[in-house]
């Protein structure tokens, strides 16, 4: 419509039904648009919802062994973490280490990557296991 008074475009978008809604209020003049408010703000909403079911949700799953876990333990373990890789989730993969195992840590990192080299699909780990007070944890992601 070009540039027209303020109150001029209040006029003619009472006349229509519609709303004056202000699109571009930086520019010089400011730009408006004749619109029903009502269904702009549906449109909006109902985009942010399609957005948000469009996201891929992901989460850190944790999976716990320790020394004394046995092969078929880790063998299932290791199951489990395909399913959860496949769904997309992240994995926390913690060695914990009780009382006098403390003292065995290099046993500890050995078990470790006994465990990540049962794991049967192609992953993306870190370098090497980080170091807690009570063991040693890594995080995996499917490549």
């Amino acid at each position: 419509m070009g540039v027209i008074d303020t109150q001029k475009a209040l006029d003619i978008a009472r006349e229509r039904g519609f709303d004056l809604v202000e699109v571009a209020p930086n520019t010089q003049p400011p730009v408006c648009k004749l619109l029903n408010f009502g269904k702009f703000l549906y449109r909006i909403a109902k985009q942010e919802r399609q957005h948000k079911a469009k996201q891929k949700k992901s989460e850190m799953k944790a999976i716990r062994i320790s020394i004394n876990t046995g092969k078929h333990d880790l063998e299932v373990k290791a199951k489990k973490i395909v399913e959860f890789l496949d769904q997309g989730h992240q994995i926390k993969t913690e060695i914990i280490l009780k009382g006098r195992e403390k003292q065995h840590r290099e046993l500890a990192k050995q078990k470790l990557q006994e465990f990540i080299s049962i794991i049967p699909i192609t992953i993306n780990t870190m370098e090497k296991p980080k170091s807690t007070p009570r063991g040693f944890f890594i995080v995996i992601n499917k490549t």
